[in-house]
């Protein structure tokens, strides 16, 4: 009999997708199951996963896909490994994807995933609702890091000399 080891059960994240955090406003996230091969499992699992390009949408017979995303071949799957761009289908609730649909074509929304973790020894998928950002969404946002930062550090400098 197999036993659960703490990594397994554990919510442990396998890789994040920064870049949307930076190029879009995310305005609600979900959780989806993904549909893998057995090598794919394992090379997610060492974290050969990349999500920077990868963007997901509700295909015509109104699945959910992944799209874009890089999974590194399986060092050790030679005769049955997998194409490492290939087209992932996503598993969602009916009632989720129509909402998602909706969003999508009513307001411009993109679906994109922010990152890929373990839950209960299962692969899933943050995915996000997002719009991209503009020039000076950016810029506005960079300006108030500094402006946080530099309060901090006079927060800091205040305690020091006091």
């Amino acid at each position: 009999m197999a036993s659960n080891t703490p990594t397994d059960s554990a919510n442990r994240t396998l890789a994040e997708n920064r870049r949307a955090r930076a190029k879009f406003t995310i305005d609600d996230t979900f959780e989806v199951g993904i549909v893998l091969l057995g090598s794919e499992v394992k090379s997610i699992r060492a974290g050969k996963i990349e999500l920077g390009d990868a963007w997901a949408h509700v295909s015509s017979n109104g699945t959910l896909q992944l799209l874009n995303s890089y999974v590194a071949p399986y060092a050790y799957a030679k005769a049955f490994g997998h194409e490492p761009k290939r087209v992932r289908a996503l598993l969602a609730h009916r009632e989720e994807i129509d909402k998602i649909e909706k969003k999508v074509k009513a307001k411009g929304y993109t679906i994109v995933p922010l990152r890929v973790y373990l839950k209960n020894g299962r692969v899933k998928i943050e995915l996000g609702l997002a719009k991209g950002k503009d020039g000076a969404d950016r810029r506005e946002e960079l300006k108030e890091r500094e402006a946080e930062r530099e309060a901090r550090a006079a927060l800091s400098n205040r305690r020091a000399k006091g």
